[in-house]
């Protein structure tokens, strides 16, 4: 049966190596498995769509093919109209498979080889390739997957959206777009992050039984943020408690015109529980700062003054917001950069960083994909083909840990993936990030490890963004998410 999904995620050679084992392990035969995976995703289907009575149900011919004809044959016992439409012989169907479409074919079963028009189906179930696809789609499949696309029939995918790659999320040439897909036994990293967002849709988890097992034997490849990061790492506050107690975060950024940047940054930092935020900006900025957040100290900066006493101050330095690319931004930067401490490092600031590398373990970096492809040296379209390889690169050359924002923010110090499984399309505006360096930043002035602190302020800038964008997402503004995150944390 389906259940909420599970905190790890896995790579697809460990999870198709992991459920041999388990099989073995546990005495359960490869069939019998495909069987629960048949029944998990029959039982999705009659769940959601209890009015379906047209099912088309496309078959490839590898595994997931065989997944295909178990529902198919659960479908036509439960009475409902069954249309099979096999994409290449399934003569050559090996295997479990091949089983599978013998009982499919031994109740009466019968298949088409050519496409039926798609919008006679009340409900179209995606069995065409599985995680194991490692070239684009071509063909008769890339056909199919169009036709069935352009139907805007409600479509089910079997463990992973057809064209989908399972390790990285990438499209190999095209993908099914699905409303549902019903992953099998573990959740797969390809699902969690990057284009799989926009295929995948409501991602729902049958673990056969056997998910436990599978977790005690197999070592995750990353895991998912949830809200007991808050819980581990934010404890309840002492009825003592005094401001000296939550760190001092030091914002440095906010050129001519993009005050904002900065502002937002810091009140994130306050609205998040550090106990003190200064700013260091342009001169002509501090009274806007002050009147816009009273609470926030600043001190005006030119080329020439002193930064040490700030600087000394500080618990931690979130660098970049709105820092721009003027004589004035090299300066506080190359200050800024080269002083002792943790730092949380964001937009201008990383650009610089690219134009002058250099590696550290006590920073968080946190990039867009335009950013990460800065501190690549490569296109964008790399960095999103595959995110986990992205942000392991950028970590292995720039050291500390790396926060890769977009659909499916990655988490990663050199050890360990985290994914954020938050955020909406509302919060494609400019601001956010400027938020997220603040939470991050404050999260590590308040004591919370780099990896931990990036994790925690990734996920609770996206549930924020999530619980803003409840009144709609377009027209979401980053400061919206303040009230928001000062709810969440408490």
């Amino acid at each position: 049966m389906a259940a909420s999904l599970p905190q790890s995620f896995y790579r697809a050679e460990q999870v198709r190596e992991g459920e041999i084992a388990v099989a073995k392990a546990l005495e359960i035969p490869m069939y019998q498995l495909m069987l629960r995976a048949g029944q998990a995703v029959f039982d999705t289907l009659a769940q959601r769509y209890p009015n379906a009575a047209r099912i088309l149900i496309v078959c490839g011919v590898g595994n997931n093919a065989g997944d295909g004809y178990v529902i198919a044959r659960l479908a036509k016992s439960s009475g409902l109209n069954v249309t099979v439409w096999a994409l290449g012989d399934p003569e050559r169907l090996t295997g479990d498979a091949a089983t599978a479409f013998q009982e499919w074919r031994d109740c009466g079963g019968t298949n088409v080889s050519s496409a039926p028009t798609m919008q006679q189906f009340d409900v179209i179930v995606d069995a065409i390739l599985g995680t194991g696809l490692s070239r684009a789609v071509t063909g008769d499949y890339a056909e199919a997957i169009s036709r069935i696309n352009q139907s805007q029939v409600p479509v089910i995918a079997v463990d992973i959206p057809s064209g989908l790659c399972a390790d990285s999320g990438c499209v190999k040439g095209c993908a099914i777009n699905a409303t549902i897909t019903v992953t099998l036994i573990a959740l797969k990293q390809g699902l969690v992050t990057g284009k799989a967002m926009s295929h995948r849709g409501e991602l729902v988890f049958a673990g056969l039984n056997v998910s436990t097992a599978f977790g005690r034997q197999t070592q995750a490849a990353g895991w998912l943020m949830s809200d007991d990061l808050c819980q581990r790492y934010l404890p309840k506050r002492d009825r003592t408690a005094h401001k000296g107690q939550f760190g001092r975060v030091l914002c440095l950024g906010g050129d001519h015109g993009m005050a904002g940047a900065v502002t937002l940054s810091a009140q994130a930092a306050l609205r998040t529980g550090a106990g003190l935020v200064k700013v260091v900006t342009q001169a002509d900025h501090t009274l806007m700062l002050v009147t816009r957040q009273p609470e926030l100290m600043t001190q005006g900066w030119a080329p020439g003054q002193s930064l040490s006493e700030a600087l000394e101050w500080a618990t931690n330095l979130v660098i970049g917001p709105g820092l721009g690319s003027s004589a004035w931004s090299d300066a506080l930067w190359k200050i800024a950069v080269g002083a002792r401490g943790t730092k949380v490092i964001d937009a201008d600031g990383l650009n610089k960083l690219a134009r002058h590398p250099q590696q550290r373990d006590d920073w968080v970096l946190t990039p867009h994909p335009g950013e990460a492809a800065r501190l690549l040296g490569c296109e964008v379209a790399d960095v999103e083909l595959d995110r986990f390889a992205a942000v392991k690169a950028i970590q292995t050359r720039y050291g500390g840990v790396v926060v890769l924002k977009g659909a499916g923010t990655i988490v990663y110090d050199g050890t360990d993936y985290a994914v954020a499984n938050v955020g909406n399309p509302g919060m494609a505006s400019g601001g956010m990030g400027d938020v997220l360096s603040g939470v991050i930043g404050s999260f590590i002035a308040q004591g919370v490890d780099l990896f931990h602190a990036a994790a925690m302020g990734c996920y609770l800038h996206g549930k924020a963004g999530d619980q803003a964008a409840l009144a709609g997402e377009r027209g979401l503004l980053a400061s919206d998410l303040l009230p928001e995150l000062q709810r969440l944390i408490d």
